[in-house]
């Protein structure tokens, strides 16, 4: 049953946004904060748009969800009546900002795919934790995703006390057992690739990418061992996605349970996408609720 909260949105959206957003306003109980990347870490200058942070502070707290948003995406403008599932499910739910451009997809291709067949798990490596050697992107190691994620929960815990954040911090690092990794394409994959290696509560792809090894031949990293248990793995797709066989083979090679594989087929909008649709379409409202399960 849709409760009357995700009902109430569904008949908001649909009748004044077109399944679009940008006008969705969260319910007047939840805290919603826009928080520049600089302000918690200095020496950061790229990809300086706000992070968004939503929590219903008159619930029980629960787990957090990071979303990492696309290429291109901005942090602020994300799906916002998903982050409301969320909140509604009992997470506190962070949009982190990074940097998104250029994408993987963009940079381990071609000849350089064909020299290195560890392109994409190496790019994925600096940009989550920018701590390995790779060239062919300008990250630096403090705009690295993790260190990002870590200043924003120390600042959140210094300066939004309401929100106990520091329940999401162990010695000075995110305790991934108490988040829910998530992100649509580029995003998503960052969130699979943090799950192979942590152990999180919860893992969600949303689209999340199609890494190659050599062509037509996907991601070695997609075979590596989850330290993250299958049973914690869910992932999505639109049937209409170009790549939709590839992000399903993804999904399988990860070890995704096939009753965790979603793949959305609710007509796409005009002038709209499948890849993001997922993430956007309020008629996949049930399925949200589903791929979050309870977050408290």
């Amino acid at each position: 049953m849709i409760n009357k909260l995700i009902l109430l949105i569904a008949v908001v959206l649909f009748h004044n946004y077109s399944f679009g957003q940008s006008g969705y306003q969260f319910p007047e109980n939840y805290t919603i904060l826009n928080i520049e990347p600089a302000k918690t870490d200095s020496r950061i200058k790229e990809a300086n748009t706000p992070h968004l942070v939503v929590y219903n502070q008159q619930a029980k707290q629960g787990k957090l969800l990071l979303f990492l948003p696309g290429t291109g995406g901005i942090a602020a403008k994300g799906p916002k009546a998903l982050f409301s599932v969320a909140v509604s499910q009992g997470y506190q739910v962070i949009n982190l900002s990074y940097i998104n451009t250029p994408a993987v997809a963009q940079i381990c291709r071609g000849e350089v795919l064909e020299k290195n067949s560890k392109c994409t798990s190496q790019f994925r490596t600096m940009r989550i934790y920018g701590n390995n050697n790779f060239s062919l992107i300008d990250d630096q190691e403090h705009d690295a995703i993790v260190n990002r994620l870590t200043k924003l929960l120390t600042y959140l815990a210094e300066n939004d006390t309401k929100g106990n954040w520091g329940s999401y911090l162990e010695n000075g690092e995110p305790k991934w057992s108490e988040i829910a990794v998530s992100g649509q394409s580029q995003g998503g994959g960052m969130a699979a690739f943090i799950a192979k290696e942590h152990l999180v509560a919860r893992v969600i792809d949303f689209s999340g990418g199609w890494d190659y090894s050599r062509k037509k031949e996907i991601a070695g990293w997609y075979f590596n061992k989850s330290v993250t248990p299958s049973n914690l793995w869910y992932g999505t797709y639109h049937v209409t996605e170009p790549a939709a066989k590839v992000i399903e083979a993804s999904y399988v090679a990860m070890g995704i349970p096939k009753d965790h594989i979603y793949p959305f087929d609710l007509p796409v909008p005009k002038g709209k996408k499948g890849h993001s649709n997922g993430v956007r379409n309020i008629g996949y409202a049930d399925q949200w609720i589903a791929l979050l399960g309870k977050g408290n």
